[in-house]
């Protein structure tokens, strides 16, 4: 199992830590850095500067959303990063949510999930592979755009710049079942919002079969600290946001996906509290259990037990999301 370094998306304005912590992630041997975006600062920007202060350590976006570019966009963005890195993208994507891409992008979310995902995804493919001109009669992405609003001028089109990588990694962050399993059909590799290795069956259907070489690359909050329950705290602030906040309250993926993994009355209960903006008690009511298999915390003895098992299941990279050198460093003594 490879580790890698999730830094997520800036807060009130960029982090000082971030190129350090890049950078001494990639002396320790972390394999990977990755950035992401919500409704502030972009993924590749920031992945671009770390990529002009590293040399080895591959650069992966996760998740980078789907709404905020069109699939063209999105792969001059990665081919343009592969060749300024030397061929140490990876292109992680996400559909987002409702409230997200009709609140902040201003677009319509997609009434099939699936074909537009599957969509983005051919073209995305289709540009950095550089076959031919990009075309697909999609229902969501159409090369050349055919709307009864368009000039019908449109010409089909190949990248002028040749991509460094055909097969760039393409990887995606599903969390429905259905979402999942046309995953391992169509990607490089799966980016799962909470991973527990206590409880495989959650996924195990959508996982039978998984291509040679398909990478499972989960993210987890991880310290090195003595006492837990003040460790978890983070972690239950994040997860109050998500289940909570991120989300209608009768669309919300990250509850359904929390419900799913054996806390579905918990995942309600924390959805109504935040709607009912009582946001420190949503927080608080995050079960510790819960909060606890999705993350790795406590003493350097507890983490190296648990770490065994995450070693043990489809889980190839382990997206360590972690502030401290410490705990990283801890991490890659573990892990070597």
């Amino acid at each position: 199992m490879r580790l890698g370094l999730a830094l997520g998306y800036w807060g009130r304005g960029p982090s000082a830590d971030h190129v350090p912590l890049a950078v001494e992630a990639e002396r320790l041997g972390y394999d990977s850095v990755w950035t992401a975006e919500s409704w502030g600062s972009d993924a590749f920007t920031p992945l671009t500067w770390i990529a002009a202060r590293t040399t080895r350590i591959r650069l992966g976006t996760a998740i980078a959303q789907m709404a905020a570019r069109s699939p063209t966009t999105t792969a001059m963005h990665a081919l343009t990063l592969d060749h300024l890195s030397g061929g140490r993208m990876m292109l992680g994507l996400g559909l987002s949510g409702p409230q997200v891409v009709e609140g902040w992008y201003g677009r319509p979310f997609p009434k099939s999930p699936l074909t537009a995902t599957r969509e983005y995804v051919d073209v995305v493919r289709q540009v950095l592979r550089r076959e031919g001109p990009v075309e697909l009669d999609g229902r969501f992405h159409s090369h050349p755009y055919r709307g009864a609003d368009g000039t019908g001028l449109g010409k089909a089109l190949k990248p002028i710049t040749h991509p460094l990588r055909a097969e760039l990694p393409v990887l995606l962050g599903a969390e429905g079942p259905k979402n999942i399993a046309q995953t391992t059909r169509i990607a490089d590799g799966w980016l799962p919002l909470y991973w527990s290795p206590t409880r495989p069956q959650a996924y195990e259907a959508s996982l039978t079969d998984l291509p040679e070489g398909f990478l499972v690359a989960p993210m987890a909050r991880a310290h090195v600290c003595d006492d837990v329950a003040e460790g978890l705290l983070p972690v239950k602030a994040m997860l109050g946001f998500y289940i909570g906040g991120m989300g209608h309250a009768a669309r919300n993926f990250h509850a359904d996906l929390m419900a799913r993994m054996g806390f579905a009355e918990e995942a309600r209960n924390i959805q109504r509290l935040f709607l009912e903006g009582r946001r420190e008690e949503a927080v608080l009511a995050v079960p510790d259990a819960f909060a606890d298999e999705i993350s790795l915390v406590g003493p350097r003895e507890r983490i190296a037990e648990r770490l065994e098992s995450w070693c043990k299941g489809p889980v190839t990279d382990l997206l360590v999301l972690s502030p401290d050198p410490h705990t990283l460093r801890v991490l890659a003594e573990l892990n070597s």
